[in-house]
């Protein structure tokens, strides 16, 4: 497995574990809707991220919450375009999270890093939108059915082969058209379509998902599946036991964690690799 991910302007290092640090340029996303919605507000945020220690942005303008409806082409540029125009002068990578080809493209041609896409390039005209850039890097993400009914009908038994397999296929055919295995990560999609039984079994076997063969991206930040075994109602107030999550799933392999609490997170993750650096001395000098 490649321990670089290759993106239009930078060769991403997950030797170490990358913390993306979540960005939404909406109104109506489930936890911080409404927080960062104008352009000077993602800016801000873009920069108090990288501040606290983020490794990559991800930047969207369409909530992806249970039951959220489909934000309009033009809506969507004009939410998005105008915050990555400035967020790649800030030296960092720039992760675009959307599912249109036709924003994919244009965010490309501003000089975007990475596109993050929740339906793994299923609509019409994304994976060629892709496979047409020299360099972008890509996330190729598992959802069942979509945002609007992915929690009424979610999906039964079983799901680690269920996911494995269809993230395995989105690769493969990313790869038909020449997009090279280094450029490609790929993401389980915690809580799209799952049940929370579901989703911790994910978690649990998550090597089981590595053994595709592409580095993985994991997404449990705030997340209703946290908020179903903890209790805790309001998503903001979920900081800890995201954290929680995130250190479990770069313990379990995860490449990159994609979360709101980056300061947080980037503490946790200092102390799992103090501990997983002695582990590795004790293993080289027993």
């Amino acid at each position: 497995m490649t321990t670089v991910w290759r993106t239009t302007r930078f060769a991403i290092d997950l030797a170490r574990p990358q913390v993306m640090g979540i960005v939404n340029v909406t109104p109506d996303s489930f936890s911080d809707g409404g927080a960062h919605a104008s352009t000077e507000g993602a800016l801000r945020h873009c920069v108090q991220l990288m501040e606290e220690g983020a490794d990559i942005l991800d930047i969207g303008g369409e909530s992806t919450r249970p039951g959220s409806p489909a934000v309009p082409l033009e809506v969507e540029l004009a939410r998005v375009l105008p915050v990555v125009r400035e967020a790649v002068k800030l030296q960092v990578p720039v992760s675009v999270d959307t599912y249109k080809p036709e924003v994919m493209r244009a965010v490309l041609d501003l000089g975007a890093d990475i596109v993050n896409d929740i339906w793994a390039l299923r609509q019409p005209g994304a994976m060629q939108a892709v496979a047409a850039h020299p360099s972008c890097g890509i996330c190729l993400m598992h959802m069942h059915r979509d945002p609007q009914t992915m929690q009424a009908a979610p999906m039964d038994g079983d799901v680690v082969p269920e996911v494995r397999g269809f993230l395995e296929r989105q690769a493969r055919a990313l790869a038909g058209l020449g997009v090279e295995a280094s450029r490609i990560v790929l993401d389980p999609g915690i809580g799209f379509g799952k049940t929370v039984a579901q989703n911790f079994s994910l978690l649990a076997r998550q090597r089981e998902l590595l053994a595709a063969g592409w580095p993985l991206l994991a997404g449990w930040s705030r997340k209703s599946s946290i908020g179903s075994v903890t209790g805790i109602a309001e998503a903001g107030e979920r900081t800890v036991p995201s954290v929680a999550a995130a250190v479990l799933a770069v313990d379990r392999g995860a490449a990159i964690v994609r979360v709101h609490d980056v300061r947080e997170t980037v503490a946790a993750l200092a102390v799992w690799r103090a501990m997983a650096e002695q582990e590795q001395e004790q293993e080289t000098n027993p």
